[in-house]
């Protein structure tokens, strides 16, 4: 793919940083003086874009073809310039294998430069050119903090060096955000294991199937369902459930549901884990995310 084609394209991720080289200039960096610094000048085989620093630390990104990808070394023939509006970012906690985390550094950048350099974990350096990366709404439920569903996501996403670049966005309801919609002397919850209270509120746990009392759930579906099966009724409500949450039409999320036991289910803009999903469950949500929402992209 030649340099104009790169230039036009969102989410440009080399598919390998050793594939990037970095070099510093003793001059002001110029197109001009770099196509005549580099062309003829050899270069690895294995290098197809180079990183240009001045003494003013000014960053230029480059594209390069060599005569030969054979040899150990061979003459650079062609030079495109990728970006001359480029910043250079220093993370050492950043994968760069990996395109969210590229992505990640990248929004922390003032102002919108077309390219990103990272110099991250390692002191490995690689690059993201018009950045645009996939907006993930997480939409959870509060505690424990931070929410799992979104924690692992995170976690996923610092190391999926084969998903486009996404970030993730968090959409959270916490149980006093609930419980304020059916204020009550008396809470009932799913399961002790929370640890939560409400307020100055009674508050006992489904899980431990306590006496009868005239409560209100904070549950979904499955807890209804369980109080009916331990008392034959169903108590009034309030819907904890983040699939039930609203979400804006046309924006990826992802959520949870615990009618859900062993599959992931994709409904429409949303796709669906269990609710004690697993990591495996959730890399698999990120890429029916991906498949859906970034079907075309790939690295260079």
């Amino acid at each position: 793919m030649n340099g104009p084609d790169l230039r036009s394209r969102t989410n440009v991720v080399p598919s390998a940083y050793r594939g990037v080289a970095v070099t510093h200039l003793p001059f002001a960096l110029g197109d001009e003086k770099l196509r005549a610094h580099f062309l003829g000048r050899e270069a690895y085989r294995r290098t197809r874009f180079v990183v240009a620093r001045d003494p003013a630390g000014k960053t230029v990104l480059l594209r390069v073809d060599k005569a030969s990808t054979e040899p150990l070394f061979s003459p650079i023939v062609e030079v495109d310039v990728l970006a001359t509006d480029c910043a250079y970012v220093v993370d050492d906690e950043a994968d760069t294998a990996v395109p969210s985390e590229l992505a990640r550094v990248a929004a922390t950048v003032p102002g919108t430069p077309r390219a990103v350099v990272v110099q991250g974990r390692y002191a490995h350096v690689s690059f993201i050119v018009n950045p645009a990366p996939l907006r993930l709404v997480v939409q959870e439920v509060l505690p424990p903090e931070p929410a799992k569903l979104l924690d692992q996501v995170r976690r996923l996403l610092a190391v999926a060096e084969d998903l486009p670049p996404i970030l993730p966005a968090a959409d959270t309801v916490s149980f006093a955000d609930l419980a304020a919609g059916a204020k009550t002397e008396r809470y009932l919850l799913p399961c002790a294991g929370s640890g939560v209270a409400v307020g100055l509120s009674e508050t006992a746990y489904l899980d431990q199937r306590p006496p009868r009392q005239d409560w209100t759930l904070l549950g979904c579906a499955r807890s209804r369902d369980i109080h009916e099966w331990f008392y034959g009724d169903q108590p009034p409500t309030v819907d904890m459930c983040p699939r039930q949450r609203p979400h804006e039409r046309g924006t990826a999320v992802l959520t949870k549901c615990c009618l859900l036991e062993e599959k992931i289910e994709r409904d429409g803009d949303r796709v669906v884990v269990p609710w004690g999903a697993s990591l495996g469950q959730v890399g698999e949500a990120l890429r029916e995310v991906a498949g859906r929402w970034e079907p075309q992209w790939r690295p260079v």
